[in-house]
């Protein structure tokens, strides 16, 4: 009889780490509730918008000649690729913030046919916008120079990190798209 309790106990120690690690993927921590202005300037509460949703996040200026016109189009293919997961949001946080306002980030947005309630274009105080960056997602800083990670990060519904994609590489938007599926898929 107790063999069959520890055969029993294994299996349930076994599921339990299957769920856990069912994506397969680390967590790096937890993202916080923020505030913010969206580029229809208004109040974005990630508690409101964010929490239970699968998203990801990087970090943009307009007004970029280098690699944020690719990061932004990368980001239009992972909203075309992933249309079909109902919980999935796109966040693009400036590193501009005297520069990009709502009005700008709006302007932006349609260029890069952002769909509406799904990609949000992110501005505010720069030192909000600093401390997100560099103590929340740990890509660096937002002090003005404008020079700014090229990395995607995957959040996961309970506003776990759990991924960093660096976009310059061949196979980043591939498997943020591979990941954003599996992680919606959790159970929490």
């Amino acid at each position: 009889m107790a063999s069959w309790y520890w055969i029993a106990f294994g299996l349930s120690v076994l599921a339990l780490v299957g769920c856990t690690a069912s994506a397969g993927l680390p967590s790096y921590g937890v993202v916080p509730d923020f505030a913010l202005t969206d580029q229809t300037n208004q109040p974005f509460l990630s508690a409101n918008s964010l929490r239970g949703k699968v998203w990801i996040a990087d970090f943009i200026f307009t007004s970029c000649a280098g690699p944020c016109p690719r990061m932004s189009a990368q980001m239009r293919q992972v909203q075309t690729a992933l249309r079909d997961l109902p919980d999935l949001r796109l966040v693009s946080f400036t590193v501009d913030p005297a520069r990009d306002t709502p009005a700008v980030l709006s302007q932006y947005a349609e260029r890069y046919q952002a769909k509406p309630g799904v990609w949000f274009f992110l501005t505010g105080p720069q030192a909000d916008l600093h401390k997100l960056a560099r103590n929340v997602f740990m890509l660096g800083d937002v002090n003005g120079d404008l020079q700014h990670s090229t990395r995607f990060v995957l959040i996961d519904k309970q506003s776990r990190v759990r991924g960093y994609y660096l976009t310059s590489e061949d196979d980043a938007i591939p498997r943020v798209i591979a990941d954003a599926k599996r992680v919606s898929k959790e159970r929490f």
